[in-house]
């Protein structure tokens, strides 16, 4: 593990202006997440320069490399460390096993990603799914349960109380305790940390835990997940189309719109436990368009 600052900055203070109706206008100072740059360098060679919020580079730096494949457990790695040259710590330089050589020009983002990308010059679906396995877990969820999960999540976002500018990802394990929370302003990056979390623990595959997503859930993060062995990820927003296609087709279950008192399951609704009711209720899962792989 990298060695952090005792107060590392993911938060900023500045003064605005402020208008309200009836109010006027007035001076006050406010908090907002701090972005900057991440070079990710892989046996001294940059592979891509991303923009996320400091802290836990370890953990992003691991999670990417799972997620594209250049690795597939924590033993392929030899060493993480911070770039010495980088006097700012924006680079990392990662290290893999002797005898482990990476396909550098089958990775799929470009040189440079922002915090928001979704599929970064990703080539082809086809090559992707060819590295994913239909999940075989046989985790079991209560909708009480999984309604749950949100409030645990808001309340350990401590840099989103100050600033409302950062997404969080949260893994959960099958009792619903809260292992590890992630912020970032790009979701992505929240969801790489949290699953490099779990790889350099060496948790994976996560065949028992639940992925929570303050956003949208997209194609990249169930296909992120996947990669992790994730049974069951939870989104508070929507999910689109190809993201709940890509869950369907390797038997993942994808809940989306976790608010509330309600929540909707799109795919594998067999891992989520209804309470008894009498009489028919309407059905969890809504239609979506279909989208072929």
């Amino acid at each position: 593990m990298i060695a952090e600052p005792a107060r590392l900055l993911k938060t900023g203070r500045l003064t605005i202006q402020r208008w309200q109706r009836g109010r006027g206008g007035r001076r006050l100072a406010d908090e907002l997440a701090v972005e900057e740059p991440l070079e990710i360098r892989l046996d001294t060679r940059s592979i891509m320069v991303t923009m996320r919020t400091p802290g836990n580079d370890d953990e992003l730096a691991a999670g990417f490399l799972l997620s594209e494949s250049v690795i597939r457990e924590a033993g392929d790695l030899a060493a993480i460390r911070s770039n010495r040259r980088n006097k700012d710590g924006n680079s990392i330089d990662v290290f893999l096993r002797p005898g482990l050589t990476a396909a550098l020009d089958q990775l799929t983002r470009h040189v440079y990603a922002s915090s928001s990308c979704g599929l970064c010059g990703r080539t082809s679906i086809a090559s992707l799914s060819a590295r994913i396995k239909n999940i075989p877990s046989k985790l079991e969820v209560s909708a009480e349960a999984l309604l749950a999960l949100p409030v645990r999540m808001r309340e350990a976002q401590e840099a989103f109380s100050r600033t409302g500018g950062l997404h969080a990802a949260g893994l959960f394990n099958e009792n619903g305790d809260l292992l590890v929370l992630r912020e970032d302003v790009g979701r992505h990056n929240a969801v790489d940390k949290v699953i490099g979390w779990a790889l350099l623990e060496k948790l994976l595959p996560l065949q028992h835990h639940i992925l929570l997503i303050s956003g949208r859930a997209s194609f990249e993060i169930v296909q992120k997940s996947l990669l992790a062995g994730l049974p069951l990820v939870a989104a508070v927003s929507a999910p689109s189309t190809l993201a709940v296609a890509l869950a369907r087709r390797y038997r993942q279950t994808l809940v989306g719109f976790l608010r509330d008192s309600s929540l909707n399951v799109y795919s594998q609704p067999n891992r989520v436990i209804l309470p008894r009711k009498k009489g028919r209720g309407k059905p969890l899962a809504v239609p979506v368009a279909s989208s072929r792989l």
